[in-house]
């Protein structure tokens, strides 16, 4: 069995940003040569997700939306986590609710998705370099 382990880097321009990863995903596993096997894909940050679902806006702006009402960022007093000098108590409840890795099976070299499946990569406390780890097994 091969294994592939690749990192991808990101610089999010706002606080809370929903990233289509799936063709960088894709590239790794071009490089990587591995025809069948598991792809994980995960933040390696803990105020940031990557998960699965639709690349569609008006969700994206629907998850945005239900993510800052179930865990609003201001006012940032109301986080214990935020006593710390940190003011992103509510990032940590958001990549909780959103998860951390998604695995993907690879089938002929490529990402065995059922339909309108693309990975995302979530941030909720950005405006900084963050990245992801995805790493295949496989054959």
């Amino acid at each position: 069995m091969k294994s592939f382990r690749k990192e991808l880097w990101f610089n999010t321009g706002e606080r809370m940003e929903l990233i289509n990863i799936t063709p960088d995903v894709e590239s790794a596993l071009r490089e990587s040569g591995i025809r069948e096997g598991l792809c994980l894909v995960n933040a390696m940050h803990i105020t940031a997700s990557v998960f699965i679902n639709d690349d569609e806006s008006g969700l994206h702006a629907d998850y945005q939306d239900w993510l800052e009402q179930l865990a609003p960022h201001a006012p940032v007093s109301r986080y214990r986590h935020n006593r710390t000098g940190e003011d992103n108590g509510d990032a940590h409840l958001k990549r909780q609710i959103m998860g951390r890795e998604a695995v993907v099976a690879v089938t002929e070299g490529r990402l065995d998705f059922g339909p309108w499946e693309r990975i995302f990569y979530g941030e909720f406390d950005g405006r900084r370099r963050k990245r992801v780890l995805v790493k295949i097994i496989g054959e």
